[in-house]
């Protein structure tokens, strides 16, 4: 097989992969953490071994959406961070894009937080909450490479953005999950308060000399 060949086999098992998540995610969007191997292949056309066959089990599949749609959240957290605006205002532009997420797609976000939810059967659910931890790790370090990277900290700093960066996303969402599950106040209230508790210490450190400023 010549490397054309390889390529064109790559790329099309890319589509592939990328069309059987597109299928994945309308399941969710529907049933939340109740979705199941099941209903995904059903969706796809496919048995469900061909699935297992592109993602291995319902772990590999779970991981690969997780990945896909913390891609897309990290992606648009980034944006509201790098906004022309003031630091208060991006600070609340941040907390409010991630609260906007989840308000948008509840059910992605109870499916990937929340999975243990739908584990009524052998294959009823993603009895995965074990694999929910992995993903608010990887926001708590992407966070605390954007802090590292644009503010003085002082002595330490890296191991001080570290903390900053998981403690910020843990806050945000053990606050998101408690607001989406008893809407206690609106939005943009709880975008407030949020900005409120972090502003002392955010406010008073300066941006880190030569980065790109926060």
């Amino acid at each position: 097989m010549n490397t054309t060949q390889r390529t064109d086999q790559q790329r099309s098992a890319d589509r592939r992969r990328r069309e059987l998540l597109e299928a994945a995610d309308r399941v969710v969007l529907r049933d939340g953490p109740q979705a199941s191997m099941n209903a995904i292949a059903a969706e796809a056309g496919i048995t469900k071994p061909i699935l297992y066959r592109h993602f291995g089990d319902k772990s590999g599949l779970y991981a690969a959406l997780a990945k896909r749609h913390t891609d897309a959240l990290l992606k648009s957290l980034r944006a509201a961070l790098d906004a022309p605006a003031d630091r208060r205002e991006r600070v609340e532009s941040t907390l409010d894009t991630y609260l906007a997420a989840i308000e948008a797609r509840p059910q992605v976000y109870r499916f990937l937080m929340h999975p243990s939810e739908g584990s009524a059967g052998s294959d009823q659910g993603f009895d995965l909450g074990k694999h929910s931890a992995p993903v608010l790790r990887r926001m708590g370090e992407e966070l605390a490479q954007v802090i590292e990277e644009r503010l003085d900290l002082g002595p330490g700093s890296q191991q001080l953005a570290r903390v900053w960066g998981h403690g910020i996303v843990g806050m945000m969402h053990a606050a998101g999950d408690w607001w989406l599950g008893e809407r206690p106040c609106s939005r943009s209230e709880l975008v407030r308060s949020l900005a409120d508790l972090l502003w002392g210490r955010l406010a008073a450190a300066g941006d880190r000399v030569g980065g790109p400023g926060f």
